[in-house]
């Protein structure tokens, strides 16, 4: 195959550039972070969704207040209209006595809306224990994905220019090399995703290691200084 030293040496440039962009891109797509920041996502998530459940029994539980606080508001109103009637009854000891028994049971039920309204007050309090206890977490979860994301950011973004400057060095040794040996190149690279020149050693290729039978290694030592595997396809430089 015929092939000038500039385009050997093209390839091989070719071949260390692309190596260590696929290197590089490994680590990028490998970086820890990225666990981290997923799992933290998760982990907030899991945790918002019970804040949201928290955030309904929560307004549940202020609706029981609500209309506790309403049944409250009415009993007193009526407390003191009746108050008022008894006060107004002088000697009418009928009338005083059925509004005195009215008044008792306003002020039982007034007392078991009072107790009530406390056990609803505990339920609130554990409900506020809770949201605070939520809160912390996701600000506590926040926090570390908001770390692994800066590390991420600095990490990768080096890796990333890293890549890009290789990129860019890329092209102009890609234009050294005949257009048909680079075609075959990045083939053979697509093909086997890596290597795709090595140097045939004695009898074997310097890649794949197979040794090649010596009729073929005839036919092969024929096409130096550059030539193909017969076992791998991949191109070899013949000395």
């Amino acid at each position: 195959m015929d092939a000038t030293r500039e385009d050997i040496e093209g390839l091989f440039e070719l071949q260390r550039i692309d190596l260590e962009i696929m290197r590089l891109t490994k680590e990028l797509d490998e970086l820890p972070q990225r666990a981290i920041i997923m799992a933290a996502r998760d982990k907030k998530a899991e945790i918002q969704a019970k804040g949201e459940k928290v955030a309904e029994l929560k307004r549940a539980t202020m609706k029981r207040v609500t209309r506790i606080d309403d049944e409250d508001a009415s009993l007193a109103k009526k407390e003191a209209g009746v108050q008022a009637a008894i006060d107004a009854a002088h000697g009418d000891f009928r009338n005083v006595e059925a509004r005195t028994k009215e008044l008792a049971g306003i002020v039982r039920r007034r007392g078991t809306i009072a107790e009530d309204r406390a056990a609803i007050q505990a339920e609130l309090d554990k409900i506020g224990a809770m949201e605070a206890q939520i809160a912390l977490a996701v600000e506590e979860i926040s926090a570390k994905e908001q770390q692994a994301i800066d590390s991420f950011q600095k990490q990768g973004g080096e890796l990333k220019l890293a890549i890009a400057k290789l990129e860019a060095a890329r092209g102009p040794v890609e234009a050294k090399v005949d257009d048909d040996l680079a075609r075959a190149y990045d083939r053979i690279v697509a093909r086997s995703g890596g290597v795709a020149i090595g140097v045939l050693d004695d009898s074997r290729c310097g890649v794949c290691r197979m040794p090649i039978e010596s009729g073929r290694l005839i036919d092969l030592r024929s096409q130096a200084p550059l030539g193909i595997c017969p076992a791998c396809k991949r191109l070899l430089v013949i000395a």
